[in-house]
């Protein structure tokens, strides 16, 4: 008979190790909203399976998203995985492990065993001796801990609902801890581990008798829960409608698009110009007049330039506009698009001030990029080009361009003269303005240069200052 204990603080359990290692430690934190388990899952699933270091294998979904650093000391590691509602295999890991999990909308399933490696090929039946389930209830945050050579595995309590057991961050608190074996090892110091290359399976014939049922019966359990005992009929009620709200809130989070955002406040800072370099190409344009000129800047220090080759960091930088163009002036485009296009108007997905480089232009740059003029200094320290359209209601030509500095730092830059051709462009201009000063051409810029430089593509906020030539 099981009976349920009111304790007034979070409920915990402690497996002691057969093999005489560090105990099993489970403890419920908290229980969230409805539903919220198995969305929460579904949606981190997703952003998830867009990490770089994503790994799908074993059943188990992970990827590391924190590698060790053995230069300086640390020998940690950070690893997120989803475990679905089969479950993954029994496995175990040589070195010692601690995460922080939520349970799926149906709950989850934990089992341990805490046989050792060495006894169960002379006598499976110990690995069933030493088995432990622990029960954590639906939509919850819990934590777990247990040591090298610690057979788990997890799965939903209720497998048919289509819930999954549950998301984890996992802390590998050494990651050359245990018993490594030889290539193990040598990936771990090359910081390119993962989940599974750190896993060991289950004897085969632990596993068979696992297949034909053996421990399936009478298995020592623990359940935790919160709020109300799971076997209350107030616990009942609660687990029926966390599945039923879990059903449609996780169907809805797959629907969702994965995206996430970052806003760095100490992000590189694009200086917004008086007026354009003295070099610049765009001082030899609409000389007869103008109504609307901008010019930014952005610097890079020579330690993370990829080349002193003012050529060759322009044509990273154009690439960049094309390949890194950030989602909001996309969005911004799009919009813009559909309002001119019954005007005649030209229409690009393109940001403007480099919308050409998707044009038929004279001449290349580089060989690839399209481009009004260009030009390359003997020493290959400044590089431009010329970029621009001829519209209905006005005229644009942009200047992009790179200049290596004398310490070696690169200076970065992007201007725009605009001459308008009748009261239309007028307003349109007055209209835009700010958007384009304040967003559109200091993000472009910005993003360009990161692509450049390798940096991930984040839809960053940024620092914009005034400054005059």
């Amino acid at each position: 008979m099981t009976i349920a204990t009111a304790i007034d603080t979070f409920p915990s359990v402690r497996i002691p190790s057969s093999s005489g290692g560090l105990p099993v430690e489970v403890v419920l934190i908290a229980q969230i909203g409805i539903g919220a388990g198995s969305a929460l899952i579904a949606q981190t699933a997703a952003l998830q399976r867009g990490h770089a270091n994503f790994v799908d294998a074993l059943d188990e979904p992970s990827a590391r998203i924190g590698g060790a650093d053995f230069a300086r000391g640390d020998a940690t590691s950070l690893y997120t995985f989803t475990v679905g509602a089969q479950g993954h295999p029994f496995h175990c890991h040589a070195g010692h492990r601690v995460f922080t999990a939520i349970s799926g909308s149906a709950g989850a399933r934990l089992r341990f065993s805490t046989a050792p490696r060495a006894v169960l090929d002379e006598d499976p039946q110990a690995f069933f001796d030493a088995l432990r389930h622990v029960e954590i209830p639906p939509d919850c945050l819990f934590t777990v801990r247990f040591g090298g050579n610690t057979w788990h595995q997890f799965v939903s309590r209720d497998s048919a609902s289509g819930h999954p057991a549950l998301f984890a961050l996992s802390c590998h608190t050494n990651e050359l801890g245990g018993d490594l074996e030889t290539d193990q090892r040598a990936r771990v110091l090359a910081n390119a581990a993962d989940i599974p290359t750190l896993t060991e399976l289950l004897p085969e014939r632990v596993i068979a008798m696992l297949a034909a049922g053996a421990g399936a019966a009478e298995v020592p359990t623990v359940t935790l829960s919160l709020v109300a005992a799971t076997t209350s009929l107030r616990g009942r009620f609660c687990a029926l409608t966390r599945d039923l709200f879990g059903r449609i809130r996780g169907a809805l989070g797959e629907r969702r698009a994965p995206v996430g955002f970052f806003a760095d406040s100490g992000a590189r800072t694009v200086v917004e110009l008086s007026e354009p370099p003295p070099q610049s190409l765009l001082r030899q344009q609409f000389v007869e007049g103008f109504d609307h000129q901008d010019s930014f800047s952005l610097e890079v220090e020579a330690s993370e330039l990829p080349t002193a080759s003012a050529a060759q960091l322009l044509a990273g930088l154009l690439d960049g506009f094309l390949e890194n163009r950030p989602s909001g002036v996309s969005r911004l485009m799009g919009l813009r698009n559909v309002l001119v296009k019954p005007l005649g108007l030209r229409t690009s997905p393109l940001g403007c001030p480099v919308s050409s480089l998707l044009n038929d232009c004279p001449q290349r740059f580089a060989g690839r990029f399209p481009v009004l003029a260009q030009s390359v200094d003997a020493e290959d320290r400044c590089a431009q080009v010329l970029l621009g359209a001829d519209d209905k209601h006005l005229r644009f030509r942009s200047c992009a361009g790179v200049e290596v500095l004398p310490n070696g730092n690169a200076r970065f830059t992007l201007g725009t003269r605009v001459r308008n051709r009748n009261l239309f462009g007028h307003l349109y201009m007055r209209l835009i303005d700010r958007t384009h000063r304040g967003y559109v051409a200091p993000t472009m810029l910005r993003m360009a240069v990161g692509h450049m430089l390798g940096e991930q593509s984040h839809p960053q906020w940024m620092t914009i200052r005034s400054e005059a030539v």
